[in-house]
């Protein structure tokens, strides 16, 4: 752990998951709202600068919390035995806050282009991620497998010495992979924070012709990413320390049920 304060680390998540926020949202509005200079220059730009955004957010607040930014990557690190069960709650709500502020800054800073753009899912996935197939059964194993991939890079980087300062490039250049390898079903929230605090924010603020926000989706890159660290993180000790504890086998049970739902969920829609 870091040797600030409690009250400390909280500031540092908040500000940390604000500047990813802020710069990841700042760029799908960029390439997606109509009269930006970004307009259009598509995926590729928007993994790279997704992969920047957590660098940068993690730089700013590394020095002042553990810089998760995620409460996948938090929950995940207090399964494995190496995050206080005691600052889970604190870090979550500071994610949750800081994502929010970082949407909202977006907004601001795209005020006049939400009035000449009419694609609402467009100003929606501003904020928000949808899949590109709805399959709920798809879009969680998804989410669940980057997020997976995420945390389990974060545990082995942890096992690998870098030079002072380079670990939150290596990061960045994690999340650039998984959004360029894995990203394109799903847009790849790989973090509940980010996807639902903004998510909120759409919902709330009053933005120029903006439809509805999709909670019937929203579960989707919650409970996922929630699943996915738990596994990857618990799967790094099973594998690495032959650590198989109780914690393992519950969230693997839960994440196939919430497939077996899911499953349920797709063929009730099928149905209608």
């Amino acid at each position: 752990m870091i040797d600030t304060s409690l009250g400390i680390q909280f500031l540092g998540e908040v500000i940390g998951t604000a500047v990813l926020v802020l710069l990841g949202g700042g760029v799908v509005a960029g390439v997606s709202l109509k009269s930006s200079k970004a307009e259009n220059t598509g995926w590729v730009l928007v993994a790279f600068a997704w992969g920047f955004a957590v660098t940068m957010g993690i730089y700013v607040s590394g020095f002042m919390s553990m810089a998760h930014l995620n409460p996948a990557v938090t929950l995940g690190m207090a399964l494995a035995g190496t995050f206080p069960w005691s600052y889970v709650l604190p870090y979550i709500i500071a994610q949750f806050i800081g994502a929010f502020i970082g949407a909202t800054l977006v907004w601001l800073h795209y005020y006049p282009h939400w009035k000449v753009t009419e694609d609402k899912a467009a100003k929606l996935g501003v904020f928000s991620t949808a899949p590109a197939i709805r399959h709920y059964t798809s879009n969680v194993f998804g989410e669940a497998l980057g997020t997976f991939v995420l945390v389990f890079g974060l545990m082995a980087f942890g096992a690998n010495k870098f030079s002072e300062g380079l670990n939150p490039i290596a990061v960045g250049i994690l999340i650039i992979a998984i959004g360029m390898s894995l990203g394109g079903t799903t847009g790849y929230a790989i973090n509940p924070a980010r996807d639902l605090g903004p998510r909120i924010a759409h919902f709330v603020w009053p933005i120029s012709g903006k439809g509805g926000s999709d909670w019937s989706y929203s579960w989707v890159p919650v409970i996922g990413p929630f699943l996915g660290g738990g596994l990857g993180a618990l799967s790094y000790n099973a594998i690495v320390n032959q650590d198989f504890g109780i914690w393992f086998w519950l969230v693997l049970v839960l994440f196939i049920l919430v497939l077996i739902l899911s499953m349920m969920l797709d063929k009730k829609k099928q149905l209608v």
